[in-house]
Formats: structure tokens, sequence, C-alpha cells
């Protein structure tokens, strides 16, 4: 089944001399359950990508398609109310509040959807992040792999179509790396989650079961 659909996707920055075509005509789909990795240099497209499948920013032309539906046919109440509850966004800086400890960040989509968390969901998830003995610390008693485990954990909470992962691992040593990945496979493996992960390493890239490479804008490998 398949949960996203690039159609045509184009992105043009600028105007006259000024003018960057930072995407050029992308397409591609994912199917529910996998794994795709987006490598590419810097200023390859990939990041610039990845924010319009997010519904992050809006493209010059072209269609994204979550689960069937046209993302970009929304305004932008409705995009972000849908990017809550459908797109999980992990970040390379993890984004985590200063003033909220692990448990309380991982819950901030539901909360600021007014949902419950469920406990047990909560507990499930905490153990495997391996953060049970760090649920009640801020992110400033957090090491770094620590902290990206909480914006795993956040990006996990809603259960969403897809889960977007923009360099996941680019500001870790390489043993949060290591289990960074491995704990990004084991969600989609176990949990069978949807991810799309973005990264300049392809070592890393290799534990994705198929690799998309970006080249000025475009697709040139797959």
């Amino acid at each position: 089944m398949e949960i996203l659909k690039v159609e045509n996707l184009t992105k043009v920055y600028g105007k006259g001399d000024a003018k960057v075509i930072a995407l050029d005509n992308v397409s591609f789909s994912v199917e529910k359950g996998e794994f795709v990795a987006i490598v590419g240099a810097s200023g390859s497209g990939k990041s610039t990508l990845l924010h319009l499948i997010g519904g992050v920013d809006r493209p010059t032309s072209g269609k994204v398609y979550i689960d069937g539906k046209d993302i970009y046919s929304f305004d932008d109440d409705k995009l972000a109310i849908f990017r809550r509850r459908q797109v999980g966004l992990i970040y390379q800086f993890y984004n985590l509040i200063p003033i909220l400890n692990v448990e309380e960040n991982i819950a901030l989509p539901m909360n600021l959807d007014n949902r419950k968390v469920d406990k047990k969901q909560m507990d499930t998830l905490v153990e495997l992040l391996g953060l049970d003995k760090r649920r009640n610390h801020l992110p400033n008693e957090l090491s770094g792999g620590q902290q990206q485990r909480t914006s795993i954990g956040r990006a996990l909470i809603t259960n969403p179509a897809i889960i977007l992962a923009d360099e996941p691992t680019g500001n870790l040593d390489s043993k949060s790396s290591d289990e960074i990945v491995e704990l990004l496979r084991k969600s989609n493996k176990d949990y069978k989650q949807t991810i799309v992960m973005i990264t300049h390493n392809m070592e890393i890239a290799k534990c994705a079961d198929r690799i998309i490479e970006l080249e000025d804008g475009k697709i040139v490998r797959e």
C-alpha cells in the first residue's frame, strides 16, 4: 500500500539572476512500512524535499499525497493539524522544549491536539527509547543521544502515517549515531513505521530498504 506519493515536485527560490531551482520535477513513492533514505551532498535539495513532504513549506509546483490526501489542498490551519497528527518530524538539533521533561516533551504533540496520552503506550515507548530512568529529566540534563531519542519518541507518540528524519545523527558521535539508527530500524521493523530519512552519510543510509540519491534538485539514482 502506497503511503507517500510525490508528483513532479518543484521548488524555486528568487527570480531572474537570483533564481535558484532547489528541486526540479521530483517524483517517487513510498510503500507503507518502508524505510527510505534520501542522500546527497549539501545543496542537493534533500532538506527542501523533506520540508515539502512534511508540509513545512509549500512547493512552486507539484503535489504530495500522504495516506491518499493531497496535503497542499489544505489551508494552513488544516495542514498544521494534519502535520501534527500524521507526520512525525525528527530534526538534527532535537528541538526539545527546555522547560519540559522527557515524558512531557514526548507527549507534546498529543497535548497540543487536546488528546490524552495512553499511559501504557507512554511506558512502552519510554522503555523502547531506553529512557525509563530519564523520564523526569530536562533536556539540559540529557546527553545528545538521549535528547535525540526523546525527539524520536515525540515523533512516534501520535502513531503517524510517516516519520521524516532530517539528518537525525548529524549532531551525534559515532556510538550515539549507531544507537539512533538501530532505534529507527527497530521502529520500522517491529512497529511497521514508515520512515523517510535524509542523510549525507552513505553508511547510515545503507540501513534503509531503499536509497534515493539527489543531485542539483533531481533524482539521479535509486
